[in-house]
C-alpha cells in the first residue's frame, strides 16, 4: 500500500512556497504521493503542476477536482497540461461536489449526478489517453482530440462512494477516491463494488484511495474532540453521511486514526487488508508538533 500527504483542506500551507514545502518534506520522508484538496482557494491541478516542477520525485494528485463546473475537454487538457509539467507523475482526481456547493453555490443542476459523471468519463477517458472522441450525448456534444506534447495517459480516480457511481467508477475510470470511509465499509463496500465493475468491464483492478484523517498523539480523546469540532461539516453533507453511517460511526472523528503508534499501525493494517491501494494521511495538526511526527511515524512505514 502506497502512504501520501494531502494539504489544502487543514490550513497547513496557506501559500504556493508553503505547499511547495510540504511537498518536500514529505518527499524527504519517503512518502509516495502528495494529495492536493481543491476547495476555495488555490486550484488543485495548477498547483501542483508547479510543485512538480520544484519536487522532483513525488507522485501528484488532485483530491478531488470537481466536473460540473469544468467542461471534460477543458479538464483533460488541463490534466494532460499537468502530467507533462510534471515528468507524468500526475493522477487526476475528479468528483461530483455536492449539491449545496454545485446549486446554492454555483447555479447549476445536479440532476441525475450518476449519469453525467458516466457521459463525463466517456468524453474525457479518451482525450486523457491520446484520443480523438466524437460524442453525441445529452449533456455533451464533443468532437476533438489534444495533443499536449510530452503527457502520457493520465491515471485518473473518481470520488465514488454510493453504488451507481462505483459502478461507473469501476468501468471507465482507474479507481476511486474516498474520504470518510471506514475499514469495514471500505471492504464491504467500496472495495467489494468498484472491483466486481471493473471485474465486469474486463478492467485491470482498480486504485482504491482511502482519505482518512490522522494524528499520532498521546492524548488522543482530546485530539478526537478537536478533529470532531474540525471536520463538523463532512459529518452533516449527505454522501459522507450515508459512509459514516455505514460504518456505524457518529461522525468524522470516529474514523479518524488516532493514538500511539500501536493504534495507528493497527488502523491502517485494517485499510491495507480491505483492499486499499493508497492510503491518503490527513494529518491534523490539533496539538502541537502533530504534523511533524505523524509525518515522522508514517516514514517508518515505507
Amino acid at each position: 500500500m502506497r502512504i501520501g500527504v494531502m494539504v489544502g483542506a487543514d490550513g497547513f500551507g496557506a501559500s504556493i512556497d508553503g505547499i511547495v514545502e510540504s511537498a518536500r518534506e514529505v518527499e524527504a520522508a519517503g512518502l509516495h504521493t502528495l494529495w492536493m484538496a481543491n476547495i476555495f482557494s488555490f486550484d488543485a491541478i495548477s498547483t501542483l503542476s508547479i510543485v512538480g516542477r520544484e519536487v522532483p520525485r513525488i507522485g501528484l494528485g488532485t483530491a478531488v477536482t470537481p466536473t460540473y463546473p469544468r467542461h471534460p475537454t477543458a479538464l483533460a487538457q488541463q490534466a494532460l497540461t499537468a502530467s507533462a509539467a510534471t515528468g507524468n507523475r500526475f493522477t487526476l482526481g475528479i468528483g461530483l461536489s455536492h449539491k449545496i456547493v454545485i446549486e446554492n453555490m454555483l447555479g447549476l443542476s445536479y440532476d441525475r449526478p450518476a449519469a453525467h459523471m458516466r457521459e463525463y468519463l466517456e468524453v474525457l477517458m479518451p482525450l486523457l489517453r491520446g484520443e480523438t472522441v466524437n460524442h453525441q450525448g445529452e449533456q455533451y456534444r464533443v468532437a476533438l482530440g489534444l495533443t499536449v506534447p510530452g503527457a502520457e495517459p493520465t491515471p485518473t480516480v473518481v470520488a465514488a462512494l454510493g453504488p451507481l457511481m462505483l459502478r461507473v467508477a469501476g468501468e471507465l475510470a482507474d479507481g476511486t477516491n474516498t474520504w470518510m470511509v471506514g475499514p469495514k465499509t471500505m471492504e464491504q463496500h467500496i472495495v467489494a463494488n468498484i472491483s466486481k465493475a471493473a471485474e465486469d468491464a474486463g478492467r485491470a483492478a482498480p486504485t482504491v484511495v482511502a482519505g482518512v484523517p490522522i494524528i499520532l498523539t498521546k492524548r488522543p480523546d482530546e485530539a478526537r474532540q478537536r478533529i470532531a469540532e474540525g471536520l463538523t461539516m463532512y459529518g452533516q453533507l449527505p454522501s459522507y453521511r450515508s459512509m459514516l453511517d455505514r460504518e456505524g460511526a457518529e461522525g468524522p472523528a470516529d474514523i479518524a486514526i488516532v493514538g500511539d503508534e500501536n493504534a495507528l499501525r493497527g488502523e491502517i493494517d485494517r485499510y491495507r487488508n480491505a483492499g486499499v491501494t493508497d492510503l491518503n494521511a490527513a494529518i491534523m495538526n490539533v496539538e502541537d508538533g502533530a504534523r511533524a511526527r505523524t509525518l515522522e511515524f508514517l516514514s517508518s512505514l515505507v
